[in-house]
C-alpha cells in the first residue's frame, strides 16, 4: 500500500463504524504501512504523534467532530508511584517474568481467550481465532517481544501464566501494544493490569529510556480511567505533549 518511490508513506482513511468507547458516536481511522525501507525509524517518528502499531500497520483516530481519544505516555524519569501503586508491586513482587521472542502460543491464546471471554464480552476481539491471535503476535516489522508472567514454580514445571505483554521497543521508548491477564478472583487484589505498566516503568528506567506509550485515552470511558493513575501522565494535544491535568 505505500509508495515505495517515495520517501513519505501514504494514507488512507477507514470507513466510519460504531466507536468502541462512547455510545451513539462513529469511529475513522487514518493508517498507513509501515514500510520496508525503515520500519523501525518510520514506527518511532509516527509514535511520538499519536499513531499505534496493529501488525504493519500504524493507526489513530480520525473522527469527524470528536477529538476524544488522546495518545498518552509515562515520563519515566519524572514518574513516582503511589502509595497503592507502591503497595501493587510488593504484593507482586513474588512474579516471574520473561522477556520472550514474539511468538504465539496456545498457552498465551488459551489466556487471552479467557481474558476477553470476561474482560471484553462485547468487544470486537472476542471470538479471535488462534490463527489471528498469532498474526497480531508475530505480524511486526519492528523490535517487538512478549514479556509473560508467572507464579513461582512449584515443582520442575514453569509457575502458572498470569500475564502477558506486547510490547514494542523503539531507540527511546517502550510501547505497550496489548496485555492480557488472568482475571480469575483469586488475583484481584493483584491489580495485574496495573502492575503490568509498573512493570514497564520499571524496566524501561534501568535502561535509561525516556517514555513509555500507553495508547489512548478517553476521558467519558470508564475502561481508560486507570490511566489517568500514572502521575505525572503527558498527553498528545495539536500543540504537542504536555503533562495532563485531568
Amino acid at each position: 500500500m505505500t509508495n515505495q518511490s517515495s520517501q513519505f508513506p501514504r494514507f488512507y482513511v477507514t470507513a466510519p463504524h460504531p466507536c468502541p468507547y462512547l455510545e451513539d458516536r462513529l469511529e475513522r481511522k487514518i493508517f498507513t504501512e509501515i514500510n520496508e525501507q525503515n520500519p523501525e525509524g518510520l514506527h518511532e517518528s509516527l509514535a511520538k504523534v499519536g499513531f499505534r502499531r496493529s501488525q504493519d500497520i500504524a493507526y489513530r483516530p480520525n473522527c469527524e467532530n470528536c477529538a476524544e481519544c488522546k495518545s498518552v505516555r509515562i515520563p519515566v524519569n519524572a514518574f513516582t508511584p503511589s502509595r497503592t501503586q507502591r503497595r501493587l508491586i510488593n504484593l507482586n513482587a513474588d512474579l516471574v517474568s520473561e522477556i520472550l521472542p514474539n511468538k504465539a502460543t496456545q498457552e498465551h491464546y488459551d489466556l487471552l481467550s479467557r481474558y476477553l471471554a470476561v474482560r471484553h464480552a462485547e468487544g470486537g476481539m472476542v471470538n479471535m481465532s488462534y490463527d489471528e491471535y498469532e498474526a497480531m503476535v508475530e505480524c511486526s516489522p519492528i523490535s517487538t517481544s512478549l514479556i509473560e508472567y508467572r507464579l513461582p514454580a512449584t515443582s520442575d514445571a514453569p509457575g502458572k501464566l498470569i500475564a502477558v505483554c506486547l510490547t514494542d521497543s523503539m531507540s527511546d521508548s517502550i510501547s505497550m501494544v496489548y496485555s492480557f491477564f488472568d482475571v480469575s478472583p483469586d488475583n484481584k487484589k493483584r491489580s495485574i493490569g496495573t502492575y503490568l505498566v509498573l512493570d514497564h516503568v520499571a524496566r524501561a528506567r534501568v535502561t535509561q529510556l525516556s517514555h513509555v506509550y500507553l495508547g489512548y485515552w478517553v476521558k467519558e470511558s470508564p475502561k481508560m480511567a486507570y490511566k489517568m493513575k500514572f502521575k505525572p501522565l503527558e498527553v498528545l494535544s495539536t500543540e504537542g505533549w504536555h503533562r495532563a491535568t485531568a
